[in-house]
């Protein structure tokens, strides 16, 4: 049974410009899912949709067989998803471990270890870490939550090449050792082929193939 299900979804803006058109798609525990497209094509906006931060124009989200909007989307967003923000979305204020803290069902500093972060660095104010090091709390923040769906937006784009190779890994690991439902917008194809299953989303629509053949397309080039 699939942990995430969307039906029929579709999404406007303001503007009445439609950049959702009826989308299908069933996602499990256990797998990690890469969402792939043009800049502007609706795939941060369908993540939000998924994680209960906005509300679709039609159509259903259902977590775990339920639909999201009756049982409440800030019930959903508390106790089902952890969010990997591209802007990081970290409380200023704190340290790495105390932002981890916040959702932590696990003790903070291993996780932050695990993520490249020293001692040191995770006892110092966050705006006083770098880009890529604050983009590390942000994932140790997901990845110590309890919450069985990880949604990540551009989760490596400002990390160098070899960590976001070990943040993939992690991320994916995620997934296949500890059972959570993994869904990342990308625009990197390294991140994608390493994915289960990958999510093209065009003009609206979504069209799915599958981490094989991510590799294959890889080796063509």
């Amino acid at each position: 049974m699939s942990i995430l299900e969307v039906k029929g979804l579709q999404y406007s803006y303001e503007n009445k410009k439609r950049v959702l058109r009826g989308i299908n798609a069933q996602m499990e525990q256990g797998k990690m899912y890469a969402i792939l497209g043009p800049s502007g094509c609706g795939k941060t906006t369908l993540l939000s949709l998924l994680g209960g931060l906005d509300s679709p124009s039609s159509g259903q989200i259902f977590y775990q067989g339920e639909d999201i909007a009756k049982t409440g989307l800030a019930d959903h967003r508390r106790s089902h998803v952890a969010f990997i923000f591209q802007s990081y979305n970290l409380i200023d204020y704190l340290t790495p471990v105390e932002n981890v803290a916040l959702t932590a069902k696990y003790p903070p500093l291993p996780i932050l270890e695990q993520l490249g972060s020293t001692a040191e660095e995770a006892k110092r104010n966050v705006l006083k870490l770098s880009g890529g090091q604050q983009q590390r709390v942000a994932i140790a923040r997901a990845l110590a939550s309890d919450a069985q769906v990880i949604l990540g937006d551009e989760p490596t784009g400002n990390l160098d090449e070899d960590t976001a190779a070990e943040i993939t890994t992690i991320l994916k690991d995620s997934a296949h050792k500890s059972g959570k439902c993994v869904v990342i917008v990308t625009h990197s194809n390294e991140l994608a082929k390493e994915a289960d299953v990958v999510f093209r989303l065009r003009k609206g629509e979504l069209q799915i193939s599958d981490g094989s053949e991510m590799e294959k397309e890889r080796k063509r080039k």
